[in-house]
């Protein structure tokens, strides 16, 4: 029987075989008081959700988990750890596959592997204050043996990457481990080191991206995040600073 992954002091392993999602398995404990640290694992699901309510499919062998977390700021700040997420799944992997190259930030919380996307990251909260965040739900998939075929955006996985041996609870117990550190670090120097990292691995700066947002598609260079994670893109009509979007590489 494989051993369960082992997380950090105070977190918890709330584990299922299927649920239909696990953001909302993990909303729903943490409206029931669950403590931060507090992790819903599946081996899939049955109404997996990426952002704006787009389908994740997610059959079994992949990676599916939702984390309760109560940062104790405003919902807007909260959003940051989305940045930390993704440093964590791309540290994770890291440790696991070693000299795996190709990784890169997309932004806002998707990861890529050699241009094609590998892991989404949902981030839903509810506040019991109009300036604080009661708490924050991190979803996390990772592609690890399949991968969408017929999707707006390719994707990949690390099978498909030639990268075996990867498991689900072994990349659970490696990202959990990194997610503490990064968010101990966010924590106690703010966002600067989460922007400073993530930056340093993103995919597409300081080159020509389109992004489209939910009445406009805007083609411009990406240029910088601002202080708090927003996207800076350099286009026809000057600088635009954008809170939400989906982007993609520029055309032709």
């Amino acid at each position: 029987m494989t051993p369960l992954p082992e997380l950090p002091a105070g977190w918890r392993l709330v584990s299922r075989d299927t649920v239909g999602s696990t953001n909302d398995e993990a909303k729903s404990l943490a409206r029931q008081g669950a403590a931060q640290g507090t992790l819903v694992w599946a081996l899939a699901q049955t109404a997996g959700r990426g952002r704006r309510g787009r389908e994740w499919r997610s059959p079994h062998g992949n990676l599916y988990l939702s984390l309760v977390w109560r940062p104790a700021c405003p919902p807007d700040r909260a959003a940051q750890l989305g940045f930390a997420a993704a440093l964590a799944v791309g540290d994770a992997l890291g440790d696991l596959v070693p000299n795996l190259a190709g990784l890169a930030g997309k932004w806002p919380n998707d990861l890529l592997l050699d241009g094609r996307k590998i892991a989404g990251i949902l981030l839903e909260s509810e506040t019991a204050a109009p300036d604080a965040a009661d708490f924050v739900v991190i979803g996390i998939g990772v592609n690890l043996v399949s991968a969408p075929r017929d999707v707006e955006f390719p994707a990949t996985s690390l099978a498909a990457a030639g990268c075996v041996g990867v498991t689900p609870p072994r990349l659970l117990e490696a990202f959990a481990h990194c997610f503490a550190d990064w968010a101990g670090h966010w924590r106690e120097a703010g966002f600067a080191p989460v922007r400073a990292a993530w930056l340093s691995r993103a995919s597409g700066l300081g080159e020509g991206i389109r992004v489209r947002l939910e009445r406009q598609t805007l083609d411009g260079r990406f240029l910088d995040l601002d202080h708090d994670g927003a996207l800076l893109l350099d286009g026809a009509e000057g600088r635009r600073r954008i809170a939400a979007g989906e982007v993609f590489p520029a055309q032709g």
